[in-house]
């Protein structure tokens, strides 16, 4: 298991496929790589016991094979930023500046979406926000979301969310509605964290 997570490309998949099932297709996209390296990747994390498959005419479908593949993986990460010094730097680097990106957690947008205080985007795909979101949340996908912020509600807060506290999408949602005079603000973590914490969540 730990080989198979031993790959940048492997942990990337896996933590695509903490969102939700997900088509070989669709996840070579994703990630940009070709379908057949796609593959080869998703099989060295089948025969680890790390994710499933299922067929469906002509396409195979993919999913962690537990929820506790997603804890392994948070684990593995969380203990690389608090123990290895140079993925905060390298984390930094590819987020860029984020003096601008104020954050919110988990336990405040709970409170604060029971008492309707707030607007919540989903700006991951389409297809991960279908596989699962955050209860009340609206799909507001990152290339959509200009022409989406001229129909936002300028006097309500606004907190956008993605795969996870390093998930850029977030951090450049939150830069585009602040340049639109929107208050917006990121979740600081993403769509799994939620759910694991027991969360409200929906489906499409």
């Amino acid at each position: 298991m730990a080989q198979a997570l031993g790959s940048g490309r492997r942990a990337e998949i896996v933590d695509l496929l903490a969102q939700g099932e997900r088509s070989v297709e669709e996840i070579a996209t994703e990630i940009t790589q070709s379908v057949a390296n796609t593959s080869q990747h998703l099989q060295v994390l089948s025969r680890a016991g790390l994710v499933r498959s299922r067929r469906e005419g002509t396409r195979v479908f993919y999913r962690l094979a537990s929820e506790r593949v997603g804890d392994l993986w948070v684990a593995v990460r969380d203990v690389a930023v608090r123990h290895v010094a140079e993925v905060g730097v390298l984390a930094d680097e590819y987020l860029g500046e984020r003096d601008e990106v104020e954050q919110v957690s988990a336990a405040e947008l709970e409170r604060r979406l029971a008492r309707g205080e707030v607007v919540v985007l989903d700006v991951r795909p389409e297809p991960e926000y279908r596989a699962g979101h955050i209860a009340g949340a609206r799909s507001a996908p990152l290339p959509a979301l200009a022409s989406l912020a001229t129909k936002l509600p300028r006097r309500r807060a606004i907190v956008a969310y993605c795969r996870g506290p390093y998930c850029v999408y977030a951090d450049d949602a939150v830069r585009l509605l602040r340049e639109r005079g929107l208050n917006a603000r990121r979740l600081d973590v993403g769509f799994p964290e939620w759910r694991r914490a027991g969360l409200p969540v929906e489906t499409v």
